[in-house]
């Protein structure tokens, strides 16, 4: 059994290099909602040096809000700014002798594509148009996976350590009660339950079927670091690796 474990980088925080000796995927910030040119070759260059896979993290442009504000755009809009980011990661990336191995939308913009449509085949149209091979990170059971897949890409299954769930599948939004779960413990048992029973318990109490093959780690909370390394050895200790999921197929 193996789980890839993913953090999103570049975001201004202080727990970067150290996050990458424990994760096996990094989204990057594209400098939208977060990041730069520097930032993102901070981090490219970081990541090369622990053999962690690269992902672009694309937002909406709207670092006043770091990309959480919903936004309501024309899809060629969408296509054009995913291209416009992923083309600079993939730049600075390739400079590096390196190369962009996912995209993970940020923010409002991952919310978004998980229930609309459209949102979901501009980001995908722009994926496929750059480059079929870079695999998509989503939230899983959601049409936006299933609509990469159909588009013929690579589509990862995304869990949440940290984030509670409604009961159908979805995340609860950070506005209401039980967003998000803040107990070490209660999180280790939150993920053992989606990587080796492939279900999570809802904040309404019943449980949903959920096959995570990724699994998102928040580096910014005052105790981020602790709680990944304590996940990475619980990991270990259930007979779980830890390998990056953008190599493997759906």
């Amino acid at each position: 059994m193996q789980i890839d474990l993913n953090a999103d980088l570049g975001e201004g925080g202080d727990a970067d290099e150290a996050l990458l000796g424990l994760v096996s995927s990094a989204n990057i910030a594209c400098g939208w909602h977060a990041g730069g040119a520097n930032a993102m070759r901070d981090s490219v260059r970081l990541a090369v040096q622990r053999g962690v896979a690269i992902g672009a993290h694309p937002s909406f442009h709207d670092p006043a809000n770091f990309g959480r504000k919903e936004m309501h755009l024309p899809p060629d809009d969408i296509y054009a700014g995913i291209l416009y980011q992923l083309g600079a990661l993939s730049a600075i990336a390739q400079a590096e002798g390196a190369r962009v191995a996912h995209l993970k939308p940020h923010g409002a913009l991952y919310n978004q594509a998980a229930r609309d449509s459209a949102i979901a085949e501009a980001i995908i149209s722009a994926v496929h148009d750059f480059d079929p091979s870079v695999a998509i990170f989503g939230l899983a059971n959601s049409r936006f996976i299933a609509m990469a897949r159909g588009a013929g890409l690579v589509a990862i299954e995304e869990g949440f350590a940290d984030r509670g769930y409604r009961g159908d599948g979805s995340l609860v939004p950070r506005s209401e009660p039980g967003a998000l779960i803040d107990d070490e413990d209660e999180m280790l048992e939150h993920v053992l339950s989606m990587v080796r029973d492939k279900r999570v318990r809802a904040v309404t109490g019943g449980w949903v079927p959920l096959d995570v093959r990724t699994l998102c780690l928040h580096g910014d909370g005052p105790h981020a670091l602790v709680f990944a390394q304590r996940l990475r050895d619980t990991l270990e200790a259930n007979g779980i690796a830890v390998h990056a999921a953008s190599a493997q197929s759906n």
